[in-house]
């Protein structure tokens, strides 16, 4: 038998899942393990479709927007809108962004060929990455649940005003990790 390709699915086929109910209507409230070859993956891509990736999760983790200058410069908009998932939960299917380090902390990955925003992950090995909510071929999928950099919102957004919402550094362990933290945008 030919040896598989080697793919984010396949290193984590038979590996437990664990799915948890953060929603009403959440089709598993209760802790469950699941096999990874049962979940129906998550996908997206970029405007062109050079880039497409899928996310082997039962569902998207920790939906937001985030208002801080960063995002808003990173999208051209006036937030970023994103979703994630650990990072060897995320498989590349066709091409693979390129990539802008926005501080010494950070990197956004971007198609190349149509500058589709597509990722936002810290550089700790342990840290999330997180996919743009608008490349997700099912953005339904992503219900904002909280909002971010609140201190940087403009005055002028009304967006889901019933999500929490924390300002940049709230906590004194956030202050002392974006203490160290160098911007590399102009």
């Amino acid at each position: 038998m030919p040896a598989q390709p080697e793919t984010a699915a396949n290193r984590l086929a038979g590996r437990p899942v664990a799915r948890h109910s953060l929603v009403a209507g959440c089709p598993c409230p209760t802790m469950e393990l699941t096999p990874m070859t049962t979940l129906t993956p998550i996908t997206g891509g970029c405007q062109c479709g050079a880039v497409r990736y899928a996310m082997h999760v039962g569902r998207v983790e920790k939906p937001h927007v985030c208002h801080c200058r960063m995002c808003q410069r990173a999208t051209g908009g006036v937030f970023a809108a994103l979703a994630g998932c650990s990072k060897d939960r995320l498989e590349w299917t066709m091409g693979e962004p390129a990539h802008f380090a926005s501080s010494n902390l950070a990197r956004r990955g971007f198609c190349r060929n149509c500058g589709t925003p597509l990722t936002f992950a810290y550089d700790a090995p342990e840290a999330r990455i997180y996919v743009t909510i608008g490349s997700l071929d099912d953005p339904e999928q992503a219900a904002i649940e909280i909002q971010y950099g609140i201190e940087a919102r403009l005055s002028w957004v009304e967006f889901c005003e019933s999500a929490p919402q924390e300002a940049t550094g709230d906590s004194a362990a956030a202050q002392a990790f974006f203490a160290s933290m160098t911007k590399n945008q102009a």
